[in-house]
C-alpha cells in the first residue's frame, strides 16, 4: 500500500506545494489554521483539482496534470472523514452506513451489520444523526468510510468537535480500529498531541509549504527549524549570535548559553521547551529572571519570566522590560516551593546544554 502525491495549487496570496509518500501506517499533516492541510486532502480525494502535479495510489494514477488524468472522487477509492462528519440528516445510522454501497440486499445488510458490531453501534441502528452524540456520529462516519474498503483513509481534524473527555475516549477506539486497517491513513490536525499519538510519520506544513517531514518522534525530538519547533510545542525562541563552536548569545534574552550540538552557520535561532528549565543548582547555563505572571492549571503552572542581564548592575530593571519573555512550565508537585515568588521577584533558572535546540530560520 502506498500513496505518492506531488501537487501545486495557487490561491490569492497563498500557494500550496506539497510532496508526500506513504508506505503503510498513519501519516500526520500538522500545521496551523490556513496552512493548506485540508486542501491537501481535498486534492487527493478529487474534491479540489491541483494546478499541476501527480497523485498515485497503489499504482493507480488518480491525477496527472501533464497527461490530463483526473479521476472523479467516486473512482479513487479514497475514504474521507470531514470535520463535520457529513452524515445525511434524513437517514438512520444503518442507511447512512449503507448509502451508495453496491451489491445485493443481503450483501449490504451483512456489510452494515459488520460495521455496526465493529464500531459498537448496536441499538442505534434506527436513530438519526440529530439523536446521536458527537462521538456516536463520528463512529457512524468512520463506519460509512470503512464499509467501502478504501485504499486510503483521510481524517480531517477528526477530534476537533469533541469535548476533552470524549475526545480521549474516542482516540483509543479509533486507534484500535485503525490497527485492523491494512491501507494507508492520512490524518490532518493542528494538535501536536494527536499527531504524536497516532502518526508514525509526519509532515509539518507552513503556509502551503513543507517545513519538515520524517519520523514523528524524530521531528518532535529534534526539529530543524523554528516552524517545526513551534508546531511541536516549543514556546521559547531567541535569535542567536555564534560565539564559539558550542556557545551562543541569545540576542532576544541577553544571555549566553553552552550547547551540546555544534553551532553551524545555518543556525539562526535557539529553541527551549518550557518544561525543560529547572531551578538553579550550580550547573552550566544558569541565569537570573524577573518573575512575571503565573497561569495556574490543575496539574501545572505556566510562569512568564523576563531574563535580567547582569542582575546586579544599575538599570537592569529597564533591561528586563526590553527582553522577550521566557515561558516556564512547572509541574504542580514543584509549585509549593515557588509560592514564595511574586511579580518582580528574582529567580535563577538553568537549562541543560542538551536541551537547547539549534534551529534554522523558517
Amino acid at each position: 500500500m502506498s500513496l505518492q502525491a506531488a501537487i501545486k495549487k495557487r490561491f490569492s496570496g497563498f500557494s500550496l506545494d506539497v510532496s508526500l509518500n506513504t508506505d503503510g501506517g498513519v501519516m500526520g499533516i500538522l500545521g496551523a489554521s490556513g496552512s493548506g492541510k485540508s486542501m491537501t486532502l481535498k486534492c487527493i480525494a478529487g474534491i479540489e483539482t491541483p494546478d499541476e502535479g501527480r497523485i498515485v495510489l497503489n499504482g493507480r494514477v488518480l491525477f496527472d496534470s501533464e497527461k490530463h488524468i483526473n479521476l472523479p472522487p467516486q473512482k479513487r477509492k479514497v475514504g474521507y472523514l470531514f470535520q463535520n462528519y457529513a452524515l445525511f440528516p434524513n437517514m438512520t445510522v444503518e442507511t447512512n452506513i449503507a448509502a451508495g454501497l453496491s451489491g445485493s440486499k443481503e450483501e449490504k445488510q451483512e456489510a452494515v451489520a459488520r460495521m455496526i458490531r465493529l464500531f459498537k453501534l448496536e441499538g442505534l441502528e434506527k436513530r438519526y444523526p440529530s439523536q446521536l452524540s458527537g462521538g456516536q456520529q463520528q463512529r457512524v462516519a468512520l463506519a460509512r468510510i470503512l464499509v467501502y474498503e478504501p485504499d486510503v483513509i483521510m481524517l480531517d481534524e477528526p477530534f476537533s468537535a469533541l469535548d476533552y473527555y470524549l475526545k480521549e475516549q474516542l482516540q483509543f477506539q479509533v486507534r484500535e480500529v485503525l490497527r485492523g486497517y491494512t491501507g494507508d491513513v492520512l490524518m490532518v490536525s493542528h494538535s501536536r498531541d494527536e499527531v504524536y499519538r497516532f502518526c508514525e510519520k509526519s509532515i509539518i506544513l507552513n503556509r502551503g509549504q513543507v517545513a519538515m517531514k520524517g519520523e514523528t518522534r524524530a521531528i518532535f525530538q529534534k526539529p530543524e527549524n523554528v516552524t517545526a519547533a513551534r508546531l511541536t510545542g516549543c514556546k521559547n525562541f531567541s535569535r542567536i549570535r555564534r560565539i564559539g563552536e558550542y556557545e551562543v548569545e541569545a540576542l532576544d534574552w541577553g544571555l549566553t548559553f553552552q550547547t551540546e550540538e555544534a553551532v553551524a552557520a545555518e543556525h539562526a535561532y535557539i529553541g527551549i521547551r518550557a518544561h525543560q528549565f529547572y531551578p538553579a543548582r550550580g550547573s552550566a547555563n544558569e541565569f537570573t529572571c524577573e518573575w512575571g505572571d503565573t497561569l495556574c492549571q490543575p496539574f501545572e503552572w505556566d510562569v512568564l519570566l523576563r531574563p535580567v542581564e547582569n542582575a546586579g548592575a544599575a538599570g537592569d530593571k529597564e533591561n528586563a522590560l526590553e527582553r522577550e519573555v521566557i515561558w516556564w512550565k512547572v509541574d504542580y508537585k514543584q509549585s509549593d516551593s515557588l509560592n514564595q515568588y511574586q511579580r518582580g521577584d528574582r529567580v535563577r533558572l538553568g537549562i541543560a546544554p542538551g536541551d537547547i535546540m539549534l534551529l534554522k530560520e523558517g
